[in-house]
């Protein structure tokens, strides 16, 4: 068994390994002062860069999420090596020969990890299908790359290959190179037979091949074209899921476009590989393609990083055909606009012509000017819901301005808001639905959304300010990412009188619930609280006052009864100053503050009692009517004394 890397070697590889170059492979970096860079921290979603390098220390530490470390633990977390891989990955980039204890020469074939193993399978197998692109057999291959205007040098530049049609001359290859079928079923490039499951044969047989590498250069699938009829297969097949293929966190040629997006902070998203080597060709080079799937959210993690997706400017440009399918993946991707701060556009040539197509009978500039001539997102999803809704019909208008107001609403560019909603009130016509009252639609949508329910709209001080209020990095709106199985909540406006007085009073019921009389805790557990984030605080609170949970538990008790997102949110509260000098003020404190959360649901109640009062006929039940003014005024009576007090 191969012996342990030896100490002063794997000292050696972390003092010469440059942990900024290292790290600029995953994060764009920008200067923070002498001696320090930031970006997005490759390990949580944010908004506000918080991920910080020392090159001079060889160190890194991310702000929001807690992460940090050398450059070792910062490969083993972004790749998930194991400590030995990682060092020799690292050993081998500065070409370092290392040593080991016991007179080792280092992991025997059979000791290698997996996913090493797994890469040097797929990049013999993506060297093997480029040669192959040279051969005899593959003469109708190179006639589809040459019929859409691509050259032997522009197969080269993407390493476009072919899989010939025999059954198992791949497996054949990479077996005669020392992997075995263990190793091989794990790669995707293989299928079991149906008839004897121990047998395998080529996954890709008589197609173009296209390497799928991930950010790194790394091939981690490939993608496979149809060339000849009597293939029953699909159109295009891809590698399945595997340990190193995940086909929502893979773009197509984002090897070779990230660097140009950091540079230009655009990102062009096209529909298939073709029209990536179109773009790139034709001088568009931060053209990226999804594989087999939507743009989604693990999609967007890695744009934003590469974008420095931080408010301060970049775009993201969808194309998509100009059919029905087109027109949905569209609306598909506006329903993730809010998770950029960067502007989104989408790019339809006129004709339904694709990147490729349009390359290939109008050449490059027609290329260029598809993506010149992008028109923001927005304004294509509103235009392509008009055909849900008869715009010749009053009622027809007003359901489209219902609809479209929240979209123009959303606007981050106020200025760009207030053009769109005159050309709202255009595009819906004038004879129903005037400019004024699309005006008031707007702003109604507006101050709805105020409370940050896209966080790209909050200023830079907003972002920072939740950044710090959410410890852990789980910031409650600061995660732009919920995932299926974590409720997602949004951080309340601190502006709000409200959230703000039931912040507070969450604040008191958390630090001092010994404090509460009897009716200040009856008043706390009838009160109805409306921001989504305290009112699931004030459920657990009340679970654990109900459970007669000791003092000495009682906030542990509270941050269990909440979802794993709200629990730093929970400690926050829990710790933050009360403005009291002694013991005596702290009491004032807190019956002024449950007074108020008092007074507060006394209003709700009695604007209900209110509603329902003028809503009645007096002489339909004269007894609950009289009934209601009693309690109007039992309900006064009690805020009159609560301002005596």
């Amino acid at each position: 068994m191969a012996g342990l890397i030896k100490r002063e070697d794997i000292d050696e590889v972390r003092q010469r390994t440059d942990i900024k170059e290292v790290v600029e492979a995953y994060v764009t970096l920008k200067s923070a002062g002498i001696g320090s860079w930031k970006g997005l921290c490759p390990f949580h979603d944010e908004r506000s860069p918080s991920f910080h390098v020392r090159p001079q220390m060889g160190s890194y530490h991310c702000f929001g999420c807690g992460e940090g470390g050398d450059v070792i633990s910062f490969v083993q977390k972004v790749d998930h090596t194991t400590f030995s891989e990682t060092v020799e990955k690292l050993a081998a980039r500065i070409g370092f020969e290392l040593h080991y204890e016991d007179g080792g020469t280092g992991p025997r074939r059979e000791d290698v990890g997996k996913r090493q193993r797994l890469l040097d399978a797929h990049k013999i197998a993506a060297e093997f299908f480029r040669d192959q692109l040279l051969t005899q057999g593959a003469a109708t291959g190179r006639q589809f790359l040459q019929e859409r205007g691509f050259d032997r040098a522009a197969a080269e530049q993407f390493g476009v290959g072919y899989a010939p049609q025999g059954w198992d001359t791949l497996l054949n290859h990479l077996t005669g190179r020392g992997f075995t079928l263990d190793e091989l079923k794990l790669t995707g490039m293989f299928s079991a037979s149906s008839s004897n499951p121990g047998r395998f044969y080529d996954r890709f047989r008589g197609r173009l091949i296209w390497p799928i590498r991930d950010i790194t250069g790394d091939t981690v699938g490939f993608g496979a074209r149809k060339l000849y009829e009597d293939d029953q297969g699909p159109k295009y097949l891809n590698t399945p899921e595997t340990s190193l293929y995940k086909k929502s966190q893979v773009l197509y040629g984002i090897d070779l476009a990230k660097r140009e997006i950091a540079r230009n902070r655009q990102l062009v998203v096209v529909e298939g590989y073709t029209d990536v080597m179109a773009c790139h060709l034709a001088g568009v080079g931060t053209a990226v393609a999804t594989c087999g799937t939507a743009f989604g959210t693990d999609h967007i993690k890695i744009a934003r990083r590469l974008l420095s997706d931080d408010g301060t400017g970049g775009e993201v440009i969808f194309t998509f055909d100009g059919d029905a399918a087109g027109q949905k993946a569209a609306l598909r991707a506006f329903e993730e606009d809010q998770r950029f701060t960067s502007q989104t556009y989408v790019a339809v040539e006129a004709s339904g012509a694709d990147p490729c197509e349009l390359r290939q009978t109008r050449g490059d500039d027609a290329v260029r000017e598809l993506i010149a001539d992008r028109r923001p997102l927005f304004e294509f999803a509103i235009k392509a819901s008009f055909g849900n809704f008869d715009l010749s019909s009053g009622e027809g208008q007003v359901k489209a301005l219902r609809h479209a107001a929240p979209i123009v609403a959303q606007i981050r560019d106020v200025s760009l808001r207030s053009t769109y909603t005159r050309e709202l009130s255009r595009w819906l016509g004038m004879q129903y639905v005037g400019e004024d009252q699309v005006a008031r639609a707007v702003s109604a949508a507006a101050r709805r959304d105020a409370g940050g329910a896209r966080s790209g709209g909050r200023s830079q001080g907003q972002q920072e300010q939740a950044a710090q209020q959410a410890p852990g990095g789980q910031g409650v709106a600061g995660g732009d990412a919920p995932t299926s199985t974590e409720p997602f909540f949004e951080r309340p406006d601190p502006r709000d009188p409200m959230a703000r007085m039931e912040r507070e009073a969450l604040e008191v019921v958390l630090q001092q619930p010994t404090l509460l009389t009897a009716a200040q805790w009856e008043s706390f557990s009838t009160s109805r609280f409306t921001v989504p984030v305290y009112e699931a605080l004030h459920s657990a609170v009340l679970a654990a006052g109900a459970a007669g949970t000791e003092l000495s538990r009682w906030v542990e008790s509270v941050r269990e009864g909440v979802p794993d997102v709200l629990r730093p949110l929970v400690s926050e509260l829990a710790v933050r100053p009360l403005p009291a000098k002694d013991a005596d003020a702290m009491v004032l404190y807190c019956r002024d503050i449950l007074n108020r959360l008092t007074e507060l649901r006394i209003t709700q109640q009695k604007a209900d009692k209110l509603g329902q009062l003028q809503r009645m006929d007096p002489t339909a039940d004269p007894v609950l009517y009289n009934q209601l003014q009693r309690d109007l005024m039992e309900l006064e009576m009690q805020r009159r004394l609560l301002r005596e007090d």
